[in-house]
């Protein structure tokens, strides 16, 4: 099955290819066909920049997947049909410099081959399904979660997929494994794994919950809010602005959302680096405490994503905070979110084909 995977977020595009085969799902990831990674903005010819890459594929298509961020109500990967298309559509309020990019290359793709051509979106927030009403419910009026305001979790396809990878490299059962994921890129987010499904998580109704990011703020006082808007009349726009794209690394160096930009100015001695890095260290800590309490103690610890993978300052810090769990395994991971579109894309088209 010919799968060609779509990554698309509010400033790149990230492709695969492969040609997969049923006895390729469980092993290591197996190098794509092609890929390639591009850049881009609100200002880009997208549909210009999907023609170079269709014209780079080395073969046909049978399958397009996408990574959807908010799938809403979709709880599992899907086939895109208008109504699907509609619904997700109805979520881009929630994940919006995600989604609106993401239904972008969907809806090239249908004009570049038809309507005969099978696309699939595989969502972030499915692989947090699993949380329990605990979890997922938060503590205000009932009537926020009859109106869907609850917990839905993201990066859920590539916590999936380092969970999984992590039972693979360890060995031992799988089903009673406990792992704590930390996906940490411009975006971050935990996730409490047992048995392969998550039961926690630190991002939540939108993806601007939990841990201090590139410049998302992660979680803060609500009061914070009210009484900018009270004492200094900020409007929606402008608090969502401040939130998503003034805070975070960025907000409290002044200088970049960039964790490599970080440690170079630490290494120049500028103190507001310094400090925004030890405010990321130390909430990062502070969320896998209660990672750790959910799961009642880990077996493995994993870092995955840019900044996981390739920042040794941070995961030196975290596991000497850690050095009271002498069993924990630390793994480093490489993210696969693509890969793991395209498996998920290949079972969802093998059992629909299959009926």
């Amino acid at each position: 099955m010919k799968i060609l995977v779509l990554n698309a977020g509010s400033s790149s595009l990230k492709c695969r290819y492969d040609d997969l085969r049923e006895d390729a799902l469980d092993a290591a990831p197996p190098q794509p066909l092609w890929g390639t990674h591009l850049d881009w903005n609100e200002k880009t010819d997208i549909e210009a920049v999907l023609a170079s890459v269709l014209q780079s594929l080395p073969g046909p298509v049978d399958v397009v997947g996408h990574r959807i961020v908010h799938g809403g109500r979709f709880r599992a990967s899907t086939v895109l049909t208008p109504e699907v298309r509609a619904a997700i559509a109805e979520e881009t309020a929630l994940a919006p410099e995600h989604n609106r990019m993401a239904l972008k290359a969907v809806d090239i793709m249908q004009l570049r081959f038809g309507p005969a051509l099978t696309q699939i979106a595989v969502f972030d927030t499915a692989f947090h399904a699993t949380l329990t009403p605990e979890a997922y419910v938060y503590p205000g009026p009932y009537a926020w979660f009859q109106a869907g305001i609850r917990r839905y979790g993201f990066h859920g396809i590539s916590h999936g997929y380092a969970a999984r990878r992590a039972a693979q490299l360890l060995g031992g059962d799988p089903t009673s494994l406990r792992v704590i994921t930390c996906h940490l890129g411009n975006g971050a987010s935990l996730a409490a794994v047992r048995g392969g499904k998550s039961i926690d998580t630190t991002m939540g109704f939108t993806p601007l919950d939990g841990l201090m990011m590139g410049s998302r703020s992660g979680s803060v006082d609500p009061g914070i809010l009210v009484y900018l808007l009270r004492q200094y009349g900020y409007t929606a726009d402008q608090l969502e602005d401040i939130l998503y794209r003034q805070s975070g690394l960025l907000g409290i160096s002044g200088i970049s959302d960039d964790m490599r930009e970080i440690l170079k100015a630490i290494d120049r001695g500028e103190p507001r680096a310094q400090l925004a890095f030890d405010i990321y260290a130390h909430r990062l800590v502070r969320e896998i405490g209660s990672m750790l309490a959910v799961l009642g103690g880990a077996d493995a610890l994993v870092f995955t994503g840019g900044v996981g993978e390739n920042c040794a300052p941070l995961r030196e810090r975290v596991i000497r905070q850690l050095e009271f769990l002498p069993n924990l395994r630390v793994l480093v991971i490489h993210a696969e979110e693509e890969w793991e579109i395209a498996r998920q894309c290949f079972e969802l088209q093998s059992t629909t084909s299959a009926r």
